[in-house]
C-alpha cells in the first residue's frame, strides 16, 4: 500500500511541477484537455480488444494523467481538487454497495443493478437513463439504455423472445424497403439495429466490441487481397467483382492460417 500510495504522490508532484513550468502544460484549461481525453479513451479501448497488457498499463497511465490534471486545474479555480474527487467517488461507492456496507441481502449480479438503479433515482435522478451520456456513440448507448431499463426490471423474459423481436423488425424494415420511403426505411433499419444489440445481450456478446473485431478481420483480410494481386502485377480497380472474389478467398484463407 505504501508503494502505490508514493506513487500516487509522485504523479501529483510531477503534474503541480509542469503546471506551474511547463509552457504547454501551463496553457491548458478542461476544455482543451476533453478531446485528448477521449483520444486517450479509444487507444485504451484498442489496447483492450487486442488484449495487450503493457500497452493497457499505458493507456491506463495516460487516463490517470488526465484525471490528476483535471483536478489541478479545477483546484487553481477552488472548485475541488483530487481529494475531493477521489473522496466522491468513494462515498458513491459505499452508498451503493448496501449489501457489503449495509444490511441489504442479495442474491446475485442482478439483483445489485437493481439495487444500484433503485439507489440512483433515491438520489434524485429524474430518469433511469439520465445517466447515459449524450454523446455516446450510438451502438454503446443503445446498449447501456438497454442495460438501464433492465435494471428496473423493463426487459425479455429470454432470448428465444428478442429472437423473434429480430425476425419482426427485419420484416417490418423489408416492407418499407418494397414501398421506397426513406424516412420509414431508416426508422425500421434503427429498429433492427435496436432488435440486434438487445439479442446480444441476451447471448453475452458486447456488440460494439464484436463489431470492432469484424472490421479488423475485414480490413486485415482486405490488406491480404491487396497484397496479393500486387504480386501479381495487377491493379485492384481494373478487375471486376468476380475476379476480386477469388483473391479475396486466397485472402482468407491465408488469414485463418495465421
Amino acid at each position: 500500500m505504501k508503494a502505490k500510495l508514493k506513487s500516487f504522490e509522485r504523479l501529483l508532484n510531477i503534474m503541480d511541477e509542469l503546471r506551474e513550468k511547463c509552457p504547454w502544460d501551463k496553457k491548458q484549461t478542461i476544455n482543451s484537455l476533453r478531446y485528448l481525453t477521449i483520444e486517450e479513451t479509444y487507444e485504451l479501448s484498442d489496447a483492450i480488444l487486442k488484449n495487450d497488457m503493457q500497452e493497457i498499463k499505458k493507456e491506463l497511465g495516460d487516463l490517470m494523467l488526465h484525471i490528476v490534471f483535471y483536478s489541478r486545474i479545477a483546484s487553481e479555480k477552488y472548485k475541488f481538487d483530487i481529494s475531493d474527487v477521489i473522496n466522491g467517488v468513494c462515498d458513491k461507492l459505499i452508498h451503493r454497495h448496501p449489501h457489503i456496507y449495509g444490511n441489504i441481502k442479495v442474491k446475485d449480479d442482478v439483483e445489485v443493478k437493481k439495487n444500484w438503479e433503485k439507489l440512483k433515482m433515491q438520489e434524485g435522478k429524474k430518469s433511469v437513463l439520465e445517466g447515459v451520456p449524450i454523446s455516446l456513440p450510438a451502438m454503446i448507448k443503445s446498449y447501456r439504455i438497454q442495460e438501464k431499463v433492465r435494471g428496473i426490471g423493463f426487459d425479455w423474459d429470454n432470448k428465444k423472445q428478442v429472437w423473434a423481436k429480430v425476425l419482426e423488425e427485419i420484416e417490418e424494415l423489408k416492407i418499407e424497403v418494397e414501398k421506397g420511403d426513406e424516412e420509414k426505411i431508416e426508422s425500421e433499419f434503427g429498429d433492427v439495429l435496436f432488435a440486434l444489440i438487445n439479442y446480444a445481450r441476451f447471448i453475452k456478446v458486447n456488440p460494439e466490441d464484436a463489431l470492432e473485431k469484424t472490421n479488423k478481420r475485414f480490413s486485415n483480410r482486405f490488406q491480404i487481397m491487396e497484397e496479393l494481386i500486387k504480386k501479381e502485377k495487377l491493379e485492384l480497380h481494373n478487375m471486376n467483382l468476380s475476379e476480386m472474389d477469388i483473391f479475396w478467398d486466397l485472402a482468407k484463407k491465408k488469414y485463418n492460417a495465421k
